[in-house]
């Protein structure tokens, strides 16, 4: 990690949250209360879309959103080391949707990217999903995949923008179009706002701008919804998956390939132009000035990262992963 990591966790009062859907794992970022970084993993399978609100991380893995739930109250600890304890306490099994994104509205209600079925859907109490809105492009509610839809954007707390590869309605067509098919699409009008992207990933609204990452040229930027154009802000030497904010700066997630090469992508040759080496971990972007200010690396068989997220007031956290005997032996009251 660049020096002045921990120092930025501590000056800011947060801690940085990931996933990785190949490793399976959740992964935290915390101030060790002895020194130095916390990073705590645990296993949750297929660990994919997440999302911090108040107390709580909500996290898509396979077949089900699971609601974890900081257990501790103010000044309490856990081995004199842990400030907050993530532990889940429900899981709502969807079946295998592919399930991508996931974000909580200001009216409580789960809304999850259905990447299998083309649309945006919340849970229902008696059935897989409850569809709740799909591209205008799409002409069936259908198990393909067609357009692989992946991001959602929040705005005032309401669904407001989405991310998908490609305008494809047919069964894996999004995969002939990953350079230069990518799009961005308000829900609310159905209007697209932003195309000829390359396999965009993450929108978020931050301050009233629209961000995200083409993820096919490792870039970071902002969408001008009046010239419906993207802005690059900042080039990040890897595949660019996972987008959240504190301030004045943008935590980025960035992946090697999954093969030697970003095949057709033009990310291949970016980073060959620049002499660069693909790489896996965080990067905290300057959102004024374009630089990388911090980072996090990690290198190993862990090469694929999917979300981040940044949870406020958090001293040192860990979770706990269902099943096994630590959730089971966990046991707390309500004061």
């Amino acid at each position: 990690m660049s020096g002045g990591f921990v120092g930025f966790l501590h000056a800011h009062d947060i801690a940085l949250a990931f996933t990785s859907y190949q490793s399976g794992r959740l992964y935290l970022l915390s101030r060790n209360p002895k020194g130095g970084l916390m990073v705590n993993e645990q296993n949750f399978h297929k660990a994919m879309g997440l999302h911090a609100a108040g107390n709580a991380l909500y996290l898509a893995a396979l077949g089900s959103i699971i609601r974890l739930e900081n257990i501790l109250y103010p000044g309490q600890w856990i081995n004199e080391t842990f400030t907050q304890c993530y532990v889940p306490r429900t899981i709502h099994f969807t079946g295998i949707l592919d399930t991508h994104d996931v974000a909580v509205t200001a009216g409580g209600q789960i809304i999850f990217v259905n990447t299998l079925y083309n649309c945006l859907a919340t849970l229902s109490p008696a059935h897989s999903f409850k569809p709740v809105w799909r591209p205008s492009f799409i002409s069936a509610l259908v198990a393909e995949d067609r357009c692989h839809l992946n991001g959602l954007a929040l705005e005032s707390g309401q669904v407001r923008y989405v991310s998908a590869v490609s305008r494809s309605d047919t069964v894996d067509g999004w995969r002939d179009r990953r350079s230069n098919g990518g799009v961005v699409i308000d829900v609310v009008s159905s209007d697209v706002v932003c195309e000829g992207l390359s396999m965009p990933h993450s929108p978020r609204v931050h301050r009233g701008e629209l961000y995200v990452l083409n993820s096919g040229t490792g870039e970071l930027g902002r969408i001008d919804r009046k010239t419906r154009s993207f802005q690059p802000i900042a080039f990040c030497p890897g595949f660019v998956r996972g987008l959240s904010f504190h301030g004045r700066h943008a935590i980025v997630g960035l992946s090697r390939p999954r093969y030697e090469r970003f095949e057709g992508l033009a990310l291949d040759k970016r980073l060959a132009d620049m002499d660069s080496t693909p790489w896996t971990g965080l990067q905290v972007i300057d959102l004024e000035t374009g630089q990388c200010a911090h980072w996090f690396r990690i290198d190993g068989q862990v090469s694929e990262l999917y979300d981040t997220a940044v949870i406020p007031g958090v001293g040192c956290a860990k979770s706990i992963a269902f099943p096994g005997n630590e959730p089971l032996n966990l046991i707390t009251v309500e004061a």
